[in-house]
């Protein structure tokens, strides 16, 4: 398998802070030292501005799906930047957008609303209006409460509305006094966000069409695995060029009537092997719910990988696997590709009651295949015993502190076991996990 580069999420972490120092020396060189207040408000505004036009083109870098960054740092890590930094962007344009309207109405002597009737005469201060609108629309649409009344596909026509709010706050950028004094400023000013338009254009448009046409995917078999559970095995053409690992997820679209608008992700559940790739899905939402009805020879276009939860993680010699519920996918995976010999690997599969355990004939078989621990931890999840507590641990992987850990589950039970893991011993920094949500 090619090597694949990555970027680690401390290197992507200071090369966003150092960026944003760039930024904020770039306004120290064109700030002027003045005491007169429509001055201090133009100043401010113009670090503000600066600022928010640095934080858009991060967000949208964060989400370009480059191989580089999404192995490296991982998916779950870029969504949570990325609805943070949001946050902070939505604030720096409201404050430019404030400090810009304050700074007007003291030079002019006007009140703030002849100020904005004034500040909206002007052409690229209309469409950076429009782009405040349109960034602020998009905010609202990803509110936790505002999202979950939401159909997945109408946030995400909402969501791209950003991108048309970039291109309107560049115009705004390149025509006010933030850039304008410096030709300097507005050539790299312009070449960083034509690089993330590049960027963005490339993995999200144009790879997705070739690996399309190039690796034709149909999906072969759709078979029940347990309730409301199915595997789906999907067959294509030189599968070995997509360098898919043990672990990663691909985003798959189904071209059937009822579910080819959406892309939804799933990790493979078997390694890559004779061209074929198999995910296992259980019925969450009425798209899940409608795979199960995929008849074969369906066409399907998988975009990916991605995902960093990958043996690249590892750090030590033995491994512990800890899945809750369909999170066992990822890991059975890596149950049967992790290097290890007798003893190394051990996998813990949490389950409310026998048949909430899936692919369980396969695991039991690669765990004798591989002399490798496996443990299913039964029951209720308000039962008075916690099968997942800190000295429950111990008694079932006794070293478990000498361990690096992959963690797969639902949400709830996955911050259960990551501080109960904590509590137990590993640090958390050999604690791997990787969380996406899909319907």
């Amino acid at each position: 398998m090619a090597h694949t580069p990555r970027v680690a999420p401390q290197q992507l972490r200071h090369g966003i802070v150092g960026g944003a120092g760039v930024v904020a020396l770039v306004w120290g060189f064109q700030a002027h030292a003045s005491a007169r207040l429509d001055a201090v408000f133009a100043t401010g505004a113009h670090l503000t501005g600066l600022l928010a036009g640095y934080g858009v083109l991060v967000m949208l870098f964060l989400m370009a799906r480059v191989p580089a960054v999404e192995h490296g740092v991982g998916a779950d890590r870029l969504a949570r930047w990325h609805a943070l930094g949001g946050r902070y962007v939505l604030g720096l344009v409201g404050a430019h957008a404030l400090l810009a309207l304050c700074g007007y109405a003291a030079h002019t002597r006007t009140d703030l609303v002849t100020a904005t009737r004034g500040m909206l005469g002007y052409p690229s201060l209309a469409a950076a209006t429009a782009g405040t609108v349109l960034f602020a629309a998009v905010g609202v649409s990803s509110a936790r409460a505002a999202r979950r009344r939401l159909r997945h596909e109408t946030w995400r026509s909402l969501h791209l509305l950003s991108h048309l709010a970039a291109a309107l706050g560049f115009v705004h950028q390149l025509a006010g006094p933030d850039l304008a004094g410096s030709v300097l400023a507005v050539w790299v000013w312009s070449m960083a966000h034509a690089t993330v338009a590049v960027l963005l254009v490339w993995y999200r448009i144009v790879v997705p069409v070739r690996q399309a046409l190039r690796h034709t995917l149909r999906v072969t078999e759709v078979r029940d695995e347990g309730p409301g559970v199915v595997s789906v095995t999907v067959r294509g053409r030189d599968l070995e060029r997509l360098c898919a690992e043990p672990g990663q997820f691909f985003r798959w679209r189904f071209l059937s009537r009822r579910l080819w608008r959406t892309a939804l992700p799933f990790s493979l559940s078997a390694p890559v092997r004779d061209d074929t790739l198999r995910i296992t899905v259980k019925a969450l939402g009425d798209h899940t719910r409608r795979i199960r009805r995929l008849r074969p020879g369906t066409r399907v276009l998988a975009t990916g990988p991605f995902g960093a939860l990958t043996a690249h993680r590892r750090t030590r010699r033995k491994v512990l696997l800890l899945a809750g519920g369909v999170g066992i996918t990822p890991m059975r995976a890596l149950f049967e590709t992790l290097p290890g010999g007798p003893g190394d690997v051990t996998l813990l599969y949490r389950a409310s009651d026998a048949d909430g355990l899936v692919l369980r004939e396969e695991l039991e078989r690669i765990a004798r295949a591989r002399q490798a621990a496996l443990h299913y931890l039964l029951g209720p999840s308000d039962a008075s015993f916690d099968p997942l507590a800190p000295q429950a641990l111990r008694d079932l992987v006794p070293d478990v502190a000498a361990h690096d850990v992959y963690l797969c589950g639902p949400p709830a039970m996955a911050r259960a076991a990551t501080d109960a893991l904590v509590r137990a011993g590993v640090p958390a920094r050999r604690i791997h996990t990787e969380d996406f949500s899909h319907d």
